[in-house]
C-alpha cells in the first residue's frame, strides 16, 4: 500500500514536472498573443470608426443644401441671365426613411416674364446606367461641349462654350441623374435593387419630379419631359405614372426612342429587328458609298421609302416562310438585300437572309479593314482583327466619351461650385444588374403605359427625333412602335417626328443641333397654346 502511494506521488510529481515547461510555453504564447489580439481588435475598431466616419461624411455631403450660383451667357445676340442649382434630392420610402439621393442640376431664367408659369422641362438620358450629361452638355443646357462640326472629337484638352441652341430661352431646365448614375446613390447598397429596374426607376424619378414641383412651387408651370435612348423608355412609362398621380404633362421630347424592345433584340425566332433595321443599313451604306451608283446618286430621302416598303412586305413575308421559302424567292431576297445594304450576295446567303447589327457594322467596310459605329454609323473604327464576326468597340462612343467626361467634371466644380470626391458615373459603373420587368412576358415594352397617358391626357403632345445613322435605336423601329400604340385617330396627330442625318445623339453635329432646337421650339409653342 505504501509502495502504491509512493508510485502515485512520484507519477504526479513527474507529470507536473513534465507539464510545467509546456504550460509555461503556453502561458508565454498567450501573453505574446494577447498584445497581437489587442492590436488586431484595435485595428478593427479603428477601421470600423473610419468606415462609420466615411458614412457620416457621405451622409453630410448628400444632405447638404444645394449649391446656388448665378451666370449669364450670350445666345445669338441676346444675354441670358440665369441661376444654376446643383444638389441632392432625398428619395424616401412610405415611412419617410431616406433610401437614396438623386443628384440634379437645375437652370432657371432670372426674372422671366411669366414667373412660375414659365415652362419647366425635366431631362434625362438612358442606358440604363447613363447620367444626363449627354443631353445636358450636348444639346439642351446653357453650356456645352465643343465638338468638331460633324460631331467628331477635337484634340484635347477639351473646351466648354455657350450653347447657342440652349432651350433655356424657352423653358427652365432640370437635369436628373437617376439612382446609380452621376453622383446619385442608394443610402445602402442593398437598397439599390429597389431602383435598378424598369418599375423602380420610374417610381423614383416620378417621386423626384413631385418633390421638385413642391419644393420650388412649380405646380402651375407647363410641364415637359425630355428623354434620350432608354430615357425615352423611362419617359413613356413616367408619363403614365405621373398622370395616375395627378401630374399632367404638356409635352414629351423623345430622342432616339425605344418603346418595345422586341423591335431591337436579335433573338432566335424574332425576325422583327431584321426588317426594321434594314432602312438604317441602307442609310449607312449610302453614307459610306457602298451602294450601287444608281442609289448613291439618288437622294437618300427618296431611297428610304422604297426600302421601307420592300422590308415591310416582301422581306417580312419571306422571313415568315422560314425554311419553306422557295429557291427562286430566296434568290430574289438575296438580290434585294445586297442592293439595299451593299453586302455581298454570298455573305447574305450564308447569314440566312438575316444580318445582325454587330455583323453589319463589321462586314460593311471589311475590305477596308474598318468598322462602322453602332451609336452613329458615320464613324469608322479600326479593329485588331479583320476576320472577327463583330467589332471590338464602338468608334462612335469612343469619340464622344472623353470630351463629355472631362468637360463635365471640370464644369460642375469650377463653374457650378459643386464639390464631391465621389466618381461621377457618366455611363455605367453604378450597378451591375437591371430588372427588366415585363421581359418575363416576352420583351420589355412600355407602349401600353404610353397609350394610357395619351388616353388620360388628351392635351399631351410628343415630338420624336430620329437619326438616320442610329444603329442602336433605328428610326424605322421607332416608327413601327409609334404606329402600334393603339391610339384613337383623334390622338394620333399629337405625335410628330423629325428626321436628322446623324446617329443616336442627333445633336452632336452642329447643323443637326440647330435643327433640333428649331423643331423643339416650335413643338413647345404648339403644346402650350
Amino acid at each position: 500500500m505504501r509502495y502504491f502511494r509512493f508510485v502515485v506521488l512520484v507519477s504526479l510529481v513527474l507529470g507536473l514536472g513534465l507539464r510545467l515547461p509546456a504550460q509555461q510555453e503556453e502561458d508565454q504564447s498567450e501573453k505574446a498573443a494577447a498584445p497581437a489580439a489587442e492590436k488586431q481588435q484595435a485595428s478593427a475598431k479603428a477601421e470600423g470608426k473610419a468606415e462609420e466616419k466615411a458614412k457620416e461624411e457621405k451622409a453630410k455631403e448628400d444632405d447638404k443644401p444645394p449649391v446656388v450660383t448665378h451666370h449669364e451667357i450670350h445666345v445669338r445676340g441676346k444675354v441670358l441671365k440665369y441661376t444654376a442649382t446643383a444638389g441632392m434630392m432625398p428619395i424616401a420610402d412610405d415611412d419617410g426613411t431616406t433610401e437614396a439621393h438623386i443628384f440634379f442640376i437645375a437652370y432657371t431664367l432670372d426674372n422671366p416674364p411669366g414667373g412660375n408659369a414659365r415652362p419647366l422641362t425635366f431631362c434625362f438620358n438612358g442606358g440604363p446606367g447613363s447620367s444626363s450629361v449627354w443631353l445636358h452638355m450636348g444639346a439642351i443646357g446653357p453650356r456645352k461641349v465643343r465638338l468638331e462640326p460633324n460631331g467628331d472629337m477635337p484634340q484635347p484638352p477639351f473646351e466648354l462654350e455657350d450653347n447657342q441652341d440652349t432651350w433655356l430661352d424657352q423653358t427652365d431646365l432640370v437635369f436628373i441623374d437617376p439612382v446609380g448614375t452621376g453622383y446619385s446613390r442608394p443610402v445602402k447598397k442593398e437598397l439599390g435593387k429597389k431602383f435598378w429596374g424598369v418599375k423602380g426607376d420610374i417610381q423614383s424619378v416620378g417621386q423626384f419630379i413631385r418633390l421638385y414641383l413642391s419644393r420650388n412651387e412649380r405646380w402651375m408651370s407647363p410641364l415637359f419631359i425630355a428623354g434620350e435612348s432608354y430615357g425615352t423608355t423611362r419617359a413613356a412609362g413616367l408619363s403614365a405614372y405621373l398622370i395616375n398621380n395627378g401630374i399632367a404633362l404638356n409635352g414629351i421630347v423623345l430622342v432616339s426612342t425605344v418603346l418595345n424592345f422586341e423591335t431591337l433584340e436579335f433573338t432566335l425566332g424574332n425576325d422583327m429587328p431584321y426588317i426594321l433595321y434594314l432602312p438604317s443599313y441602307t442609310a449607312t451604306s449610302w453614307y459610306h458609298k457602298k451602294l450601287s451608283p444608281e442609289l448613291e446618286q439618288q437622294d437618300l430621302s427618296k431611297t428610304l421609302p422604297e426600302v421601307e416598303q420592300w422590308a415591310s412586305n416582301d422581306y417580312a413575308l419571306a422571313l415568315a416562310k422560314g425554311d419553306q421559302l422557295a429557291p427562286t424567292e430566296r434568290q430574289a431576297v438575296i438580290d434585294h438585300l445586297s442592293r439595299y445594304t451593299g453586302l455581298s450576295k454570298a455573305y447574305i446567303d450564308q447569314a440566312n437572309l438575316r444580318v445582325k447589327q454587330d455583323e453589319f457594322c463589321k462586314e460593311l467596310l471589311r475590305d477596308q479593314n474598318r468598322t462602322v459605329g453602332r451609336l452613329d454609323s458615320r464613324f469608322k473604327g479600326i479593329d485588331e482583327s479583320g476576320v472577327s464576326e463583330g467589332p471590338n468597340y464602338d468608334p462612335s462612343e469612343a469619340v464622344i466619351r472623353p470630351p463629355f467626361t472631362s468637360v463635365f467634371n471640370n464644369y460642375v466644380r469650377a463653374e457650378l461650385g459643386y464639390k464631391s470626391d465621389k466618381p461621377y458615373y457618366i455611363l455605367g459603373g453604378g450597378f451591375r444588374e437591371w430588372d427588366w420587368g415585363s421581359a418575363g412576358q416576352g420583351f420589355p415594352n412600355v407602349s401600353g403605359d404610353f397609350r394610357t397617358a395619351f388616353v388620360k391626357n388628351k392635351y399631351m403632345k410628343v415630338f420624336v427625333a430620329e437619326g438616320y445613322f442610329d444603329l442602336a435605336t433605328p428610326f424605322y423601329a421607332v416608327d413601327y412602335s409609334l404606329a402600334h400604340l393603339g391610339l384613337d385617330p383623334a390622338l394620333r396627330s399629337n405625335i410628330t417626328t423629325g428626321q436628322f442625318d446623324t446617329g443616336h445623339m442627333v445633336y452632336i453635329q452642329s447643323r443637326s443641333l440647330d435643327k433640333l432646337k428649331q423643331d423643339v421650339a416650335a413643338f413647345m409653342q404648339s403644346a402650350i397654346r
